[in-house]
């Protein structure tokens, strides 16, 4: 495990108008880390302009948390700049995402793997070069009957899942921070079972 700083970044859609969309739960958990790690998140200059991000400690690590302000499908651009900005490599970065292959309400920890369709990842994949990066997937579900997986991204979490939505993005932040805490395999070891 590297001494860091780490960059975690939390993926989501700019703006009011996409704030409580499942493809979002990313940059929710990101701005639960910022608020236990007393982080505030601002607009960057240079290679940090397409993004809000601060820097601070979080499970005693030295991080830069992040959430693109670029739309999900342009999130590698942001993310590339905030590792040359930082002079981190790839393999420090974690990115938390939806996960459609994961039932609602599952966490699961991993390192590099495809992207499962997800265009933020392969944004983040093709600029950076690499998907040897380490992920927080947020479980999200799959859409009920035909519907357009791209439609149901887009669409708020249901009144059903929003009882329990708050309770999914403190284990998610829980989860990251072990992952930052402990390495990836000691976190998969506590995380994976549980859910």
């Amino acid at each position: 495990m590297s001494d860091g700083p780490f960059l975690v970044v939390g993926l989501g859609n700019p703006g009011p108008g996409y704030a409580g969309n499942r493809h979002n739960v990313g940059a929710m958990v990101l701005a639960e880390l910022a608020a236990r790690a007393g982080v505030r998140l601002s607009p960057g200059k240079g290679p940090r302009a397409r993004s809000q991000s601060g820097e601070g400690r979080l499970a005693g690590r030295r991080v830069v948390l992040a959430v693109p302000s670029s739309y999900m499908n342009e999130s590698g651009g942001p993310v590339r700049g905030l590792l040359d900005y930082h002079h981190l490599p790839a393999t420090d970065l974690v990115v938390v995402h939806d996960e459609l292959d994961l039932d609602f309400d599952v966490v699961r920890l991993k390192r590099g793997g495809g992207e499962g369709g997800h265009n933020g990842l392969r944004s983040i994949s093709r600029s950076t070069g690499t998907r040897d990066y380490l992920r927080v997937r947020v479980g999200i579900g799959r859409p009920p009957g035909r519907q357009d997986p791209a439609d149901y991204v887009l669409k708020d979490f249901s009144a059903t899942e929003r009882k329990t939505l708050e309770l999914l993005v403190a284990e998610a932040a829980d989860a990251t921070e072990l992952l930052l805490e402990r390495g990836l395999e000691a976190a998969q070891n506590t995380v994976h079972p549980r859910s």
